[in-house]
C-alpha cells in the first residue's frame, strides 16, 4: 500500500516526459505573441524618436549652416571657435601696456591668414586672449564622428595678434635689449617658427610681393635705436664705433653674406673664445648704411622649396650690431632669423640634401633651446658645442650681462594647427611659465614628451613622440650617419686641398726639366719624393671617400627605416 501511495504522489518517468496538453500550448504561444508585439512596439517607438532627433539635428545643422559660409569645408569648427570666443573677454596687447624687464623674454606672434589660406577658406584656429595668453583650438573628431575642439592655452611674456605691427613687436621684444649692449653686455633676439609663419617678415621687413622693405624690420629698428643712443651725451663721450656683420649658417657651415658668401671657419683660440675666421665687420655711420647692408645680405641668403613656402629660408641668418671702443669689443647685439622647420612627414620623399638640411636645422634648434634654458636657470654648464649656431653665439649665453629674447611665429590656419602646437611647445619649454587666467576653463594638455617635437619636424623621420633619452635605434642611426657624413665631408675637402698643394710641386718639376742644363739626379730624386707623397695623399683621400660613401649609404638606409614607421 505504501508503494501504491508513493506511485500516486510521484508519477513515473514515462509520465514526466509526456507532452503538455494542447490547451496549455495554445496559451503559451499566445503570451509569446503578446510579448513579441510589445517588443516590436518599443523598438518602433525608439526608431521614431531617433528619426525625430535626426530631423531636429538636421534642422539645427541647416540653420547653423545658413549662418556660416556652407562652402567652407570646416564651417562647423569655425562656428565652434566663434562660439568659444564669445565666452571670453579678449584684450590684446597695446602700445600703452608697460614693458617688463626679462633676462629671457619669450613671446609669440600670430600672423593673419595669407592669400592661399583665404582662397582655401581655412579657419582661424588661434585666439590671442590677452597680452600673455594664447589659445589653440585644435580640431578633433570622436569615434562616432562627432566634431569638437580641444582648447589648449599657452602663456608667454607677450602675445601679439594678427593686428600687431612690426613696430609693436619690436617695442616689447628687441628694443629693451638695445640698452644692454651700451652697458657692455650681449643681447640676442631669435625669430623661430614654422616655414611661412612670418619670421623673415618680422626680422627683415615687410614684403610687397617679392620686394622686402628692409626699413620696416627688427634689424633696421634696432640699428636706428643704436645710433640714437650712440649720440646721447653719456655714450657719445665713450667713443663707441658701430660695426655690422651678416652671415648665414647652412648645413653646419658659415657663409659671409656681406662678402659674396665666402666660406668661414669657426675656431677656438687659446682663451677658449670662439672666433669666426674671415668674417668681415663693416663700419657704419647711420641707419641708412645698415639698411643697405641688410638688403645686400638678404639677397644672398640660401632658400629652398618646402611644403609650406616656395621660397623658404633654409639657413639661420645672423645679423650682428657690434660696438667697439678703441678697437676692443664693447657690446654685441645678435639678431637671428632661424631657418624654417618642418616635419619629416613632409619631406619623406625628399633627397639627401633636404634631409641633411632638416637634420642640421633640427640639431641646432634643440641645442639652442638647451642653451637658453641653461642661461635662464644659471646652470654651470652650457652645451654650446652641440651645434655651429650655439657655438658662434657662445658669448651670448655666458655671463650675467647676457639677455635673450625669442619671438615664436605661428600660422593661424587649420592646416597648420599641428605645426603651430609644436612651435608653441618648443617656446614653452624654453621658458616654462605657469598657465593661469583662462587656463582653468580650457583643456590642459600634458607636455611631458615635447623634447623631441622639433626632431619629429626636421629629421625626415616619421617617429613617435619620445623624450631625448628614449631615442629609437633608427633615429640614433640616422643622426650618427648625418654627423659622420658632415665630419667626413670636411675631412675630404681638407685632403683635397693637400693634394692640390702637392700638385704645385709637379709644376715645379716641369719647369725644372725645361731648363737647358738641369740636375738630372735632383730631378729624379724630387720626382720620386713627389710620387711618394702624392700617392700617400691620394690613398688617404681614397679611403676617406670610401668611408663617406658608406656613411651616405647608412644614412639612406636609416632614412628608409624611419619613413616606414607610422606617424602619430
Amino acid at each position: 500500500s505504501t508503494r501504491a501511495s508513493f506511485s500516486n504522489v510521484h508519477p513515473s518517468d514515462n509520465e514526466i516526459l509526456e507532452e503538455p496538453p494542447q490547451s496549455f500550448r495554445i496559451v503559451s504561444s499566445a503570451s509569446q505573441a503578446r510579448r513579441k508585439s510589445n517588443i516590436v512596439k518599443e523598438m518602433e517607438k525608439m526608431k521614431s524618436k531617433r528619426e525625430e532627433k535626426r530631423a531636429q539635428f538636421s534642422e539645427i545643422r541647416n540653420k547653423r549652416a545658413q549662418e556660416f559660409d556652407s562652402s567652407c569645408p570646416n564651417w562647423e569648427f569655425a562656428r565652434m571657435v566663434k562660439e568659444y570666443r564669445a565666452t571670453i573677454d579678449c584684450r590684446p596687447i597695446s602700445m600703452n601696456d608697460p614693458i617688463e624687464e626679462h633676462r629671457i623674454c619669450v613671446c609669440v606672434r600670430k600672423r593673419p591668414l595669407n592669400k592661399q589660406e583665404l582662397a582655401k577658406k581655412e579657419c582661424d584656429m588661434i585666439t590671442v586672449a590677452n597680452r600673455n595668453t594664447i589659445l589653440v583650438h585644435e580640431p578633433k573628431v570622436k569615434v562616432d564622428l562627432t566634431k569638437y575642439l580641444e582648447n589648449q592655452p599657452f602663456r608667454f611674456d607677450f602675445s601679439f595678434d594678427e593686428a600687431a605691427s612690426n613696430e609693436m613687436v619690436y617695442w616689447f621684444t628687441a628694443r629693451p635689449l638695445v640698452q644692454t649692449i651700451f652697458e657692455g653686455g650681449k643681447a640676442t633676439c631669435f625669430a623661430y617658427g614654422q616655414t611661412g609663419s612670418g619670421k623673415t617678415h618680422t626680422m627683415g621687413g615687410n614684403f610687397s610681393g617679392k620686394t622686402q622693405n628692409a626699413s620696416k624690420g627688427i634689424y633696421a629698428f634696432a640699428s636706428q635705436d643704436v645710433f640714437l643712443l650712440q649720440n646721447q651725451p653719456r655714450y657719445k663721450a665713450q667713443g663707441l664705433e658701430v660695426y655690422v656683420t651678416f652671415f648665414e649658417i647652412y648645413n653646419g657651415k658659415l657663409f659671409d653674406l656681406l662678402n659674396k658668401k665666402a666660406k668661414l671657419r669657426v675656431l677656438e683660440d687659446g682663451k677658449q673664445q670662439v672666433q669666426v675666421v674671415g668674417l668681415q665687420e663693416i663700419q657704419v655711420g647711420c641707419a641708412e648704411d645698415v639698411i643697405r647692408m641688410i638688403e645686400m645680405g638678404s639677397a644672398c641668403r640660401t632658400s629652398g622649396h618646402t611644403f609650406a613656402n616656395s621660397s623658404s629660408s633654409r639657413s639661420h641668418a645672423c645679423f650682428q650690431i657690434i660696438l667697439r671702443r678703441k678697437g676692443k669689443l664693447y657690446g654685441k647685439f645678435s639678431l637671428v632669423d632661424l631657418a624654417g622647420n618642418e616635419r619629416g612627414a613632409d619631406t619623406s620623399s625628399a633627397d639627401r640634401q633636404t634631409r641633411m638640411e632638416a637634420a642640421e636645422i633640427n640639431k641646432s634648434l634643440l641645442a639652442l633651446k638647451e642653451c637658453i634654458r641653461a642661461l635662464g636657470q644659471n646652470k654651470p654648464h652650457t652645451p654650446f658645442r652641440e651645434s655651429k649656431l650655439t657655438q658662434v653665439l657662445r658669448d651670448s649665453f655666458i655671463g650675467l650681462d647676457s639677455r635673450t629674447c625669442m619671438i615664436a611665429m605661428i600660422s593661424p590656419g587649420m592646416s597648420s594647427c599641428e605645426y603651430t602646437l609644436n612651435t608653441l611647445r618648443y617656446a614653452d619649454r624654453v621658458k616654462e611659465l605657469p598657465r593661469n587666467g583662462i587656463a582653468g576653463e580650457a583643456n590642459l594638455m600634458e607636455t611631458e614628451n615635447e623634447e623631441l617635437e622639433i626632431s619629429k619636424e626636421g629629421s625626415n623621420c616619421n617617429h613617435e613622440q619620445l623624450s631625448e633619452d628614449e631615442l629609437s635605434p633608427h633615429l640614433s642611426s640616422f643622426r650618427e650617419a648625418v654627423t659622420r657624413i658632415s665630419e667626413l665631408e670636411e675631412k675630404a675637402i681638407e685632403e683635397l686641398k693637400e693634394v692640390r698643394e702637392k700638385m704645385n710641386n709637379c709644376n715645379y718639376l716641369l719647369d725644372m726639366a725645361e731648363q737647358p742644363e738641369y740636375d738630372l739626379e735632383a730631378f729624379v730624386y724630387q720626382a720620386q719624393c713627389f710620387i711618394h707623397e702624392g700617392s700617400q695623399s691620394f690613398l688617404s683621400l681614397k679611403d676617406t671617400m670610401e668611408e663617406l660613401t658608406l656613411a651616405m649609404q647608412m644614412e639612406e638606409q636609416a632614412s628608409k627605416h624611419l619613413n616606414k614607421r607610422p606617424f602619430q
